[in-house]
């Protein structure tokens, strides 16, 4: 029972880093339409900004106050994620709308960009974040099966940003907004929505979302320049899985992929599971090409 209660926690655990990671790209992609390969970019940023409020905690204040440094790495790498990637779509994405094979090739140079720019400042090696000390151990459910507060912390950050980004989508004047946007952009900007200013605030708030997942990410192991790449592809099959557009859709993406791994790796391995899941994706999609969940509009495009 322990075993079984594990692996369900761990496939658990998978998702919501998958989906922190995937919700950003959904929102962007889902949009705008734009390929963003520079996503994973903005996950090593929420990363190093985490390991950059660490070190000033460590220099400027007293160690009493450190415990403290992880909850404001995570404003600090929504704040400077945000605004990175406005300037991002102000200079080169809005030129690029309707182009998806350009904005690809484009922002795979961008991401080269960030990473080189990352080494130079860093340093190649990766270096270490150290968790607070109230996200070391674990609860302790049964004798054999404990629970760690880093992936527990994960898991409800993941569900408080879910949350936060289902009341702005259903319950704000901004949210409808975007989904407008996202349904029929023509008639969005007939009836006198700036779909321009749309388009900016989502890619800008997408990157935000993704240096929240680096800064989670932060906890898990040590960080590096090239972060970002391990999960970019993950990212971009819990959106096409789950289906483009929609908040639901990537949730249960998330869910289906991060459950199947676990089970499938801890039956065969690693490498064999993550290839069965990508074989069973593909599989689906022949399928259901439009993913989970589809989005009812009336554009005839």
């Amino acid at each position: 029972m322990s075993l079984l209660l594990l692996q369900v926690f761990n496939g658990l655990s998978l998702s919501s880093i998958l989906l922190l990671i995937a919700i950003g790209l959904a929102i962007t992609f889902g949009l705008m339409n734009v390929m963003n390969m520079a996503h994973g970019e903005f996950i090593m940023i929420g990363a190093y900004m985490a390991y950059l409020v660490q070190n000033a905690f460590q220099k400027l204040l007293p160690a009493s106050a450190f415990g403290w440094y992880f909850v404001v790495s995570l404003g600090v790498a929504f704040v400077v994620s945000f605004t990175i990637g406005w300037l991002l779509e102000a200079l080169l994405i809005r030129f690029l709308y309707g182009r998806p094979l350009d904005s690809l090739l484009a922002t795979w140079g961008v991401s080269l960009v960030l990473q080189q720019l990352a080494r130079s400042i860093f340093g190649a090696p990766n270096v270490a974040v150290k968790a607070p000390g109230w996200l070391e151990g674990g609860l302790h459910v049964t004798a054999d099966l404990i629970l760690p507060y880093k992936r527990l912390f994960i898991i409800a950050l993941v569900a408080l940003c879910i949350l936060i980004i289902y009341v702005y989508l259903y319950h704000t004047a901004g949210g409808r907004r975007m989904r407008a946007v996202m349904q029929n952009r023509q008639m969005a900007a007939c009836l006198g929505i700036s779909t321009r200013r749309v388009d900016a605030q989502s890619f800008a708030f997408g990157s935000a979302m993704a240096g929240i997942a680096g800064c989670a990410l932060s906890l898990l192991g040590p960080i590096g320049p090239t972060i970002g790449t391990y999960y970019i592809v993950d990212a971009f099959m819990v959106v096409v899985l789950g289906g483009i557009g929609k908040l639901i859709g990537t949730v249960a993406g998330a869910l289906g992929i991060g459950v199947f791994n676990t089970a499938l790796e801890y039956s065969t391995s690693a490498t064999l599971g993550k290839v069965l899941v990508f074989t069973l994706i593909i599989a689906f999609l022949q399928w259901k090409p439009m993913g989970l969940v589809t989005m009812r509009s009336r554009s005839l495009d």
